[in-house]
Parts: C-alpha cells; structure tokens; sequence
C-alpha cells in the first residue's frame, strides 16, 4: 500500500506524517517532509503513532445492551433514547463534550446537532479547557478569534518569549525547531517566564522564575516601560491600559514577581531594544482565574511596540491538540455560533435561515 498523508492527533503542532501498511498488515508511520509544521520532524508519541492501530481492545462493531447490532438497530437506539431524555427533560439536559482532534467536518455536524436539531447550545470542545481565554484575549484585542502568527514567523523573530509554556514537553517538535533556528542566529534571545525550571530553559537566555499568578504585573509593567516611547494612540483603549500601567514601576514589579529589579530591567530592556518578538503562552496563562486578562496584558505590549503584524512578531497562543481552531470555526463552543458569530439576533437569524 502507498503512503496516506495524514496528521498526528497528539498535539496542538499537527504534525504532517505518511502512514504506510505493509503486507502483513502493521501501520507504520514517518514524518511528512513537506509539512509546513514539522518538516519531517516526530516526537517518540508520534513516531510512535503505528502502534496504537491494532485491534486489541477495540469495539469492531456497534453494541446495544452489550450485544452485537447493526448499524440501523444501534443508531435508532441512540436517537430513541436521547429524545426521551430530551421529551422527559427538555434539551438543557443534554451536552456533547468533543476533543481537540476531530475534523473540521465532524465538529460542524455535531455542533448543529446540539443547536440546530436539539436546541440547546450546550457543546464545548477541548477549547473550553485550554483556549478559551486566548479566545477572549484575543476578541478583546482584535474582534476576532484570530492568532496573527505563523510557524513560519519563528525563524525570523529576534527575541522569543515563552510564558507559562514547557514547550520541550508539551510542543517537543515546535521546541526543536525553535532550538535549531536559535543555533542557526545566535543573535536570537530567549526568554522563559515560569516560576518552574523547566527543560525549555535549556535554551533560555534569560529564565525568570517569578511568583505563580504574577504574569500579568510582569507585562503591565513592561506596557508602562513602553510608554514613554509610544504614539499617542498606537492602539484603541491605550490611554486607559497606560493608566491602569503608570504605578508598576520596575521596582513594583520586581517586589510583586518576587524577582530581582536586574532580571525585569533586563527582559525590558531586550523587549524595548529588539526589532522582532514574539511571546509564545500556553496554558500556564490560559488555565488560571485571570488568564484571560493576562492574554490582554500580554498582546498590549504587542500592540503598542509595533511587534505584531510583521514576520517574525506577534502573541501567538499555543494550542493543546491539532484542530482545536477548526472545532471553534464552525461554533463548537457554548457561547458561539460558526465563523466567529454570536448570540445575537442578526447573527442568530443568519444562522437559522442557513440550516432552514
């Protein structure tokens, strides 16, 4: 059998790889080198991805009351039994919780299931876990849940910051290609913020070990840093963020960090002096009770140094698994609908007269 061009479902770098079968029928698979995201490039899960076809342990064909059915039979005891739910209940006592890892297609029919057909709006992917706060940060800023970045704009950036982020564990093939570019212009700086020496500090030029929680001091206080070098208005709401900013002074954020006023002078300083960054947050952000403020925090900076819209800059959320833009683009959270629509009235109604 010729090789299948397919993507590695581990994590949020979707790894292009070829799986190929042999004649005894094992699945092997290699990394795809003209995947844009990999460049043939695998961690030892995804080389590792063939093994996990067998059958063993595997349900081969549909079940009802643990008996062998067909397809029809078990089908129409799903949907019996979810109406009932559903006429005893009503549709708020159903939810779908699906994966970061289905397809674009499969997460546009479960989503109008749930609200076009059951009339409920309770469906979240793994979205809801990792990057619902990116996506608020990120609509906040620019309307739209829309990272400005690329894999691409790695190999071209002059400072590269990692916060709340062991990418050498969590994006281990994202993490070598940053590790290689950085070898191949040894002028590139990195910068890891995480209170944790973690294995992406192996790279680190400059690691800062702050207090759990504190993020978001650390880059208010670098908006305030900025300021004096600002436009007037480089951004909408900047005078309001610069106000919020004023107080946090180096040595404000040093004592709130529980860092020395050297290390945040330091990372300033490269930030201020560097002619690209970009800052890479994970769920070292996102998954706190402020990540949300922290995603703003983070692309305030951004938006007011100009690093953003240019190769080689911008705040770039690191996903948790390979499609989870995909479940968001097509409405797979509670409170959206498709193409980055909401509850409104107007957008309620285009939704309604599109499913007819």
């Amino acid at each position: 059998m010729s090789g299948v061009n397919t993507t590695c479902p581990y994590c949020g770098v979707g790894c292009g790889v070829v799986a190929q079968r042999d004649d005894s029928g094992a699945v092997s698979v290699r990394g795809d080198e003209n995947h844009p995201a990999n460049f043939g490039r695998l961690c030892v899960k995804g080389a590792a991805l063939g093994e996990t076809t067998g059958h063993d342990g595997r349900l081969l064909y549909p079940e009802v009351n643990g008996e062998r059915a067909s397809w029809e039979t078990a089908l129409d005891a799903a949907a019996s039994r979810l109406g009932a739910i559903i006429e005893q209940h009503g549709p708020q006592a159903v939810a779908f919780y699906a994966s970061g890892q289905l397809l674009t297609e499969d997460y546009y029919a479960a989503n109008k299931l749930m609200k076009g057909f059951i009339g409920a709006a309770n469906i979240d992917t793994n979205s809801r876990l990792c990057m619902s706060s990116a996506v608020v940060g990120y609509k906040r800023a620019f309307g739209a849940d829309a990272v400005p970045c690329s894999y691409a704009d790695l190999e071209q950036t002059d400072l590269l910051i990692f916060v709340g982020s062991n990418a050498a564990w969590a994006h281990p093939v994202l993490y070598q290609r940053i590790a290689a570019a950085k070898q191949a212009r040894p002028t590139m700086k990195v910068v890891v913020i995480d209170p944790r020496r973690t294995a992406t500090c192996d790279i680190a030029d400059l690691h800062l070990a702050l207090a759990p929680g504190s993020d978001a001091g650390l880059f208010v206080g670098l908006l305030n840093a900025l300021s004096a070098s600002l436009a007037p208005e480089t951004f909408d709401g900047q005078a309001q963020a610069l106000a919020a900013a004023r107080e946090w002074s180096v040595a404000r954020v040093a004592q709130f960090c529980g860092l020395s006023e050297a290390e945040v002078a330091c990372f300033y300083d490269w930030f201020l002096s560097a002619p690209t960054a970009m800052t890479l947050y994970t769920m070292g952000i996102n998954q706190s009770s402020s990540g949300s403020d922290k995603c703003n925090a983070i692309i305030n900076v951004h938006l007011a140094s100009g690093h953003i819209g240019r190769p080689g800059c911008g705040p770039f959320s690191l996903t948790g698994q390979p499609n989870a833009m995909g479940g968001r683009e097509v409405g797979g959270l509670a409170n959206q609908l498709a193409c980055h629509m909401g509850f409104d009235p107007a957008d309620i109604a285009r939704l309604g007269r599109f499913w007819g």
